[in-house]
C-alpha cells in the first residue's frame, strides 16, 4: 500500500536513534514531508550525515547528540526544546538496543539493565518530559517502533530485548488510553526484519539482500501520522504490504 505525502510543514518531529537504520530513514521521510526534524542519537558523525541528506532534499533538522540513558539528559532536553519550540507534534520512539542474545539465566545484569533502560524506561521518561509539549500540538502523534519478538511471540535467547519490547507496548497502550480525550494519538509499528545493523547483529548469517530497506516503511509511517483515530493503532509492516 501507499500513502500520499502528508503536509507536515510547520510541525516539529523528534526522532530517537536517528543516526542510522530505521531512525535515519524515517527522519529523512519526515523532513521530506516538511517537518523540522529534531534528530537525536549518540553518534555525531551519523547525525551529520543525516543532516547532509536532509539539506539535500531541502529539509531542516536540528541535531541532538546525546545518550538517552544519561541520568537527567532527557529532562534537560525537554527544557531546552520547550524554550525553542512552541509544541512537539511528532515523537518517534525508535532508539533501542538488542542487548545480549543468551539464555535468560546467563544474561549479564549490566546488559539486562541497559537494555530495559533504553528500550523501556527511556520511553517513559520521554513521555513524562515531553507530554506538555505534545499536549500543545493541535494533532500530536507518538509512534513507537516495536518487534514481533516481545510484541507477539516469545523466542528463546532474546529475553532482554523481548521483555523490554513487550513492556514498551504496554507502556504505549496505557498512554494511548490515558490520551483518548486529548489531541494526542498513539501508534505502534512493527517493521519486521529490515536491512539494518541491529538485524545483522542478531542474524549474522542472513542474506541482507533479501530484506527490505528501512525506507520502505515510509508509507506506513505517513499513514500512522495522518490517520484519524480515537485510540491506539498497531501496524505490522508484513501485513501492510499485503
Amino acid at each position: 500500500m501507499n500513502s500520499p505525502l502528508p503536509d507536515l510543514s510547520g510541525k516539529t518531529a523528534l526522532v530517537t536513534g536517528a543516526s542510522r537504520g530505521i531512525g535515519k530513514a524515517m527522519a529523512v521521510s519526515l523532513a521530506k514531508a516538511g517537518a523540522h526534524v529534531l534528530a537525536l542519537a549518540r553518534t555525531s558523525g551519523g547525525l551529520e550525515e543525516l543532516d547532509d541528506e536532509i539539506k539535500a532534499i531541502g529539509g531542516a533538522a536540528s541535531l541532538i547528540p546525546m545518550d538517552l540513558v544519561e541520568s537527567d539528559g532527557i529532562e534537560q532536553l525537554a527544557g531546552a526544546l520547550a524554550g525553542r519550540f512552541d509544541t512537539l507534534d511528532i515523537l518517534l520512539a525508535n532508539a533501542a538496543s538488542l542487548g545480549e542474545l543468551a539464555p535468560l539465566t546467563d544474561i549479564d545484569p549490566k546488559i539486562w539493565n541497559h537494555t530495559l533502560d533504553l528500550n523501556l524506561t527511556v520511553n517513559w521518561r520521554l513521555l513524562r518530559a515531553l507530554d506538555p509539549m505534545l499536549r500543545k500540538s493541535k494533532d500530536a502523534r507518538v509512534v513507537f517502533m516495536t518487534s514481533r519478538v516481545g510484541g507477539e511471540m516469545a523466542r528463546a535467547y532474546w529475553g532482554a530485548y523481548a521483555v523490554s519490547k513487550a513492556a514498551m507496548e504496554m507502556l504505549a497502550q496505557t498512554y494511548a488510553e490515558e490520551m483518548t480525550k486529548t489531541n494526542i494519538r498513539v501508534a505502534i509499528i512493527d517493521p519486521g526484519a529490515m536491512r539494518t545493523s541491529m538485524r545483522a547483529q542478531a542474524m549474522p548469517g542472513e542474506d541482507r539482500n533479501t530484506l527490505p530497506n528501512p525506507e520502505e516503511l515510509t508509507p506506513l509511517l505517513y499513514h500512522a501520522l495522518t490517520e484519524e483515530n480515537d485510540g491506539l493503532k498497531r501496524y505490522a509492516f508484513r501485513d501492510w504490504q499485503q
